[in-house]
């Protein structure tokens, strides 16, 4: 049989790196060779790759490995409204949406890879005031199925609820309700760590399906709460 072989080399890392310190067109388009060979390149080998993956943990969620329009994000940053004015990103990234996200604001999966700041995302980050309200509408009417999903053992294994938070509990909702904490959220997202020599290794696609599995519990609870499947 056959050696499987990494998707993800220590080119990828270097070349970010470099990036980071030299972060200008110039030195880009003399090292674009360097960025289609070891970020690009190999990226879109892992989001094809991952499909299989991920229609074992929901068919409702999509690997696009098309160079534009697909699951990789640009390396190019938006830099419109941002006084920071650093032409491209220091690190790759990809997001696996759901079949819905077209339509409407709805949770995903999120793999990014940057040197010293590897991790998987589930759930979904900055939704529209109604996609916000429903979630929390939803959080408000089944109490104990949302704390359940949160303490699933398998969640917590790896996982961290983050995202931004209101210092104030949200208008229309009790102030004193018990689950307070968890209604000033902005995001409902969770974040799990990983290491650069996870992304080395040739077993990764396995393991970032694994993680991402363990999530299941949240992006359940978050497709019901939106009404859309999971």
């Amino acid at each position: 049989m056959m050696k499987q072989k990494a998707h993800f080399s220590r080119g990828l890392f270097e070349f970010l790196e470099e990036l980071a310190q030299n972060n200008r067109r110039e030195w880009f388009e003399e090292n674009r060779a360097r960025y289609e060979r070891d970020v690009r390149g190999p990226m879109l080998d892992f989001i094809g790759d991952f499909a299989p993956h991920l229609k074992q943990i929901s068919s409702k969620f999509v690997a696009d490995p098309r160079p534009q329009g697909g699951s990789m994000f640009r390396i190019y940053r938006d830099v419109r409204f941002s006084p920071d004015k650093r032409p491209y990103k220091a690190h790759a990234s990809a997001r696996f949406s759901h079949v819905m996200a077209r339509d409407v604001h709805a949770p995903g999966y999120y793999l990014h890879l940057e040197p010293g700041n590897l991790f998987c995302g589930a759930g979904i980050w900055h939704p529209d005031p109604a996609t916000l309200n429903k979630i929390r509408d939803f959080i408000v009417q089944n109490p104990r199925p949302w704390k359940k999903s949160i303490a699933d053992p398998g969640l917590r294994k790896r996982w961290e609820l983050r995202g931004e938070k209101l210092s104030r509990p949200p208008r229309g909702y009790d102030p004193a309700h018990p689950l307070i904490d968890d209604l000033k959220r902005k995001d409902f997202i969770a974040i799990a760590n990983l290491q650069e020599s996870d992304a080395l290794s040739p077993s990764f696609i396995e393991r970032f399906a694994e993680v991402c599995g363990e999530a299941k519990p949240l992006m359940k609870f978050l497709t019901k709460a939106l009404e859309i499947k999971f």
